[in-house]
């Protein structure tokens, strides 16, 4: 699947791959070389886990790499009173009788344990580009759906944001 990225979001990535390139890969390498002068690789856990820590950064190299070969390079801007990324939401959640906040970010930030919620979720698709007082239908599935009202928007940014581990 192609990830929509914003250019910030891009420059993240870029920071973690030149992070793992310059500073962890040479600190894996070192590892293992160690753990390999110890002898007999046969019972040697060490080895074992330095070599694993390798290969977990080189992969984790490889998937952000093609992330962002294939990435689909999308706008954070939004107008000032409507629903966009990286602004955040305060919504009165009709069902529940509840105001929630909630910060609207890109697929590869979203975390719902702490209030990011992607575009592509049910609930940011449906309040995307919206204004306050706007009463929106939120379509968790084919057969559920709830309402909610968009009561304030603010303009956060995305400073501090991080890009989600996989």
């Amino acid at each position: 699947m192609r990830e929509k990225l914003t250019k910030t979001d891009i420059q993240k990535i870029q920071e973690e791959i030149d992070h793992r390139k310059l500073v962890v890969r040479p600190e894996c390498i070192e590892a293992v070389k160690e753990a390999r002068a110890q002898g007999d690789l046969s019972e040697n856990f060490e080895y074992y886990a330095a070599k694993k820590e390798k290969n977990q950064n080189e992969s984790r190299i490889r998937y952000l790499e093609n992330m962002l070969k294939n990435a689909i390079v999308i706008s954070d801007v939004s107008k000032e009173d409507e629903v966009g990324l990286n602004k955040t939401i305060t919504l009165y959640m009709e069902d529940d009788d509840e105001e929630e906040v909630y910060k609207l970010v890109t697929s590869i930030r979203g975390n719902s344990m702490n209030n990011m919620i992607s575009t592509e979720s049910p609930l940011g698709r449906a309040i995307l580009r919206h204004k306050v007082g706007d009463r929106v239908e939120v379509k968790a599935n084919e057969t559920y759906s709830y309402w909610v009202v968009i009561r304030k928007i603010e303009n956060t940014g995305d400073e501090g944001d991080t890009i989600r581990k996989f």
